[in-house]
């Protein structure tokens, strides 16, 4: 059941964690961060109402900015096809679309479509939700993919564990693991079989992004990941670990807020938040979730400053697409 804004803020601190459950502890090693202040809470707010969600909605945009420049130079190899890709999913793709979209078209000439909504779940891109939905008519899956036929639809998905996303109809981690996961399994199934039947005959691959840790509840990502692996195995489509990206070369899903700078961002050092130490920040002080390093907004957008997280997840969702072209 939908909750109003305050309330679930309330409730994403107190019980959830922003996007965990406090029942099951941190990885061995992560560090647990302080509950995220409400201006920077890791789930932007939707609209009161389905008709008012103009504060959710990005129109899709084949025009995406590129960004700096810095991220065509990230050593993603150059494809001559033309691809067409389309990008959906949640405030983690929010933040990530426009430097996405500069290496998707800098290094594989791709045509870029970017549709992202925050706080929503697999359930909001499918049609049938209706109003029971953030993500309107005209963007859902299967809608993009008729307008646009894509070859690509890239997926990123946190596996949100909140109460108020109405589509999930009240599920959350904490309450009901076997429900959650067992909703986002026959989503994903769900999802993947619309985006085939709207594209026809010829079908788009469908990539699915793996998550980075979460420290408050580390096995609910794992088995949020393990469901995305076992649908691409099942339709034959794609995975992007770009969680693997973000996360301790010796420990996968182990949260950290810092990481060692890689050659790339030593030598761009606008990426290399602390080059006398050699590391990188890849979130701020108070969100654990999110990669771009200023506060998110009450009005979700892209992130508006270079970060590190935000390129390394962009370059690994880059490099699955070039790894399918000839």
């Amino acid at each position: 059941m939908r909750k109003p804004w305050m309330v679930g803020v309330v409730a994403g601190l107190l019980m959830l964690g922003a996007c965990g459950d406090p029942s099951s502890g941190p990885g061995s090693g992560a560090p647990v961060p302080s509950a995220p202040k409400a201006s920077s809470t890791t789930h932007q707010r939707p609209a009161a109402t389905p008709e008012a969600e103009t504060d959710t909605e990005v129109e899709p945009n084949t025009e995406a900015d590129t960004g700096t420049g810095a991220e065509a130079e990230a050593g993603v190899p150059s494809q001559r096809s033309r691809p067409t890709v389309l990008y959906l999913g949640d405030s983690l793709a929010m933040e990530n679309q426009k430097v996405l979209g500069g290496l998707m078209r800098d290094e594989l000439k791709a045509r870029y479509t970017s549709a992202p909504y925050s706080g929503t779940t697999l359930c909001d891109y499918l049609e049938g939700t209706g109003e029971d939905s953030l993500v309107p008519p005209k963007d859902k899956a299967a809608a993009l993919v008729r307008t646009l036929r894509p070859d690509f639809v890239v997926l990123q998905f946190w596996g949100n564990a909140w109460g108020y996303t109405p589509c999930m109809d009240g599920i959350t981690h904490d309450k009901a693991q076997d429900k959650y996961f067992a909703r986002y399994t026959a989503d994903a199934r769900r999802l993947t079989d619309q985006i085939a039947g709207a594209a026809g005959g010829d079908r788009p691959k469908v990539v699915w992004v793996l998550q980075g840790p979460d420290p408050m509840t580390p096995d609910r990502v794992r088995r949020v990941n393990a469901i995305y692996e076992r649908q691409a195995a099942a339709s034959g489509d794609l995975l992007a670990d770009a969680g693997k990206a973000v996360s301790p070369a010796s420990a996968r899903y182990t949260w950290s807020q810092y990481l060692p700078c890689t050659a790339y961002e030593r030598e761009h050092t606008a990426y290399c938040t602390q080059p006398g130490s050699g590391r990188t920040a890849l979130h701020i002080d108070d969100d654990y979730l999110h990669f771009c390093l200023v506060p998110t907004t009450t009005t979700p957008r892209p992130c508006p400053v270079r970060s590190p997280g935000i390129l390394r997840i962009t370059r690994a969702i880059t490099r699955a697409v070039a790894a399918q072209l000839d």
